[in-house]
């Protein structure tokens, strides 16, 4: 069995020196021995250079009983949604990075949100040709429904063609960055469990509203369990959304980061165990701390994760 974490992310040095060369939000600067990077709409965060070094991740996975990981950029950060002459430079340094990872270590791709679709279509097939195992995007490129599912069809298309899975995670904050008459007022909890939850809810109902019905057979990965939005299948339906069994796809897989036993369960009572998939947020969040109980953990870390990238045999 080869034990899965779907939900990691890395900083790779040459990344962070890109963000060490910009002079607004999102940018990192060296201090007391780690970076500090600052973003739009949160309060800034410590990057450790030796965590995010692909050779000591992989001792501390192997340590956790991890088999392999599958690292993104944080979309949190905002560099997706960047002007695409800004975000450029960060991609080009993440994809060299993500095309040389050692055995372990697999790279979501990203993508300028802003660029021509074209443009998108060209980063994200060159990464899944040099390795990339699917594109992350942040929730909030799914947000505005129709609109948004039509500008991404195209990136929608190829990693359905490609038989290439998406990864929706939180998205960056919107708003100026906290100061220090205004930091802390909530706490670095807050955000994640408001606008990240919410932004993930939306892009949830947007992508089976409008995204699913032209890309039957994408596969799609939501991080920390979609925000728990198809407990709300039934309302939805009722208000005039998607019919309630649309929740019920074989296609579409939650990441259980955050997340515990309780609201797993919650969330398998409605769309199966076959449809979980352990993520841990490292190094957000330590390894390992799966919510999955240990009947459904060969499961979850396992053959769902084999069956979301395409890797077995799936009788859906």
């Amino acid at each position: 069995m080869t034990v899965v974490d779907a939900h990691q992310h890395l900083y790779p040095e040459a990344v962070l020196r890109v963000l060490e060369s910009r002079r607004v939000a999102p940018y990192a600067r060296w201090r007391d021995g780690a970076f500090t990077v600052t973003l739009a709409g949160e309060e800034p965060f410590t990057i450790d250079a030796a965590i995010h070094d692909p050779g000591f991740r992989i001792e501390r996975m192997r340590a956790a009983g991890v088999d392999s990981a599958l690292v993104a950029l944080s979309s949190a950060v905002g560099v997706e949604t960047l002007p695409a002459a800004d975000a450029s430079p960060i991609l080009d340094a993440w994809a060299d990075a993500g095309a040389t990872l050692p055995h372990g270590l697999e790279a979501w791709a990203a993508v300028p949100l802003q660029a021509t679709a074209d443009e998108q279509v060209a980063r994200a097939a060159t990464a899944l040709d040099n390795g990339a195992v699917g594109v992350c995007i942040p929730a909030g490129a799914l947000t505005r429904g129709p609109r948004d599912a039509e500008r991404l069809g195209p990136l929608l298309r190829l990693l359905e063609q490609r038989l290439a899975p998406l990864f929706v995670h939180p998205g960056a904050v919107a708003g100026p960055t906290p100061d220090a008459a205004t930091a802390g007022i909530h706490g670095a909890w807050w955000a994640p469990t408001t606008t990240y939850v919410a932004d993930l809810h939306a892009a949830w109902l947007a992508f089976v509203a409008y995204a699913r019905p032209a890309h039957p057979e994408l596969r799609v990965l939501f991080a920390a369990l979609a925000g728990l939005a198809p407990l709300h299948a039934e309302r939805t339906a009722v208000r005039g959304g998607p019919d309630a069994e649309s929740a019920i796809d074989p296609n579409i897989f939650y990441d259980t980061s955050s997340y515990g036993p309780r609201a797993i369960r919650a969330l398998t009572c409605l769309v199966g165990t076959t449809q979980l998939v352990d993520g841990s947020d490292h190094p957000v969040l330590p390894l390992w701390e799966s919510g999955a109980d240990a009947g459904a953990i060969s499961a979850v870390r396992a053959d769902n994760a084999a069956r979301l990238l395409g890797r077995a045999w799936s009788a859906a």
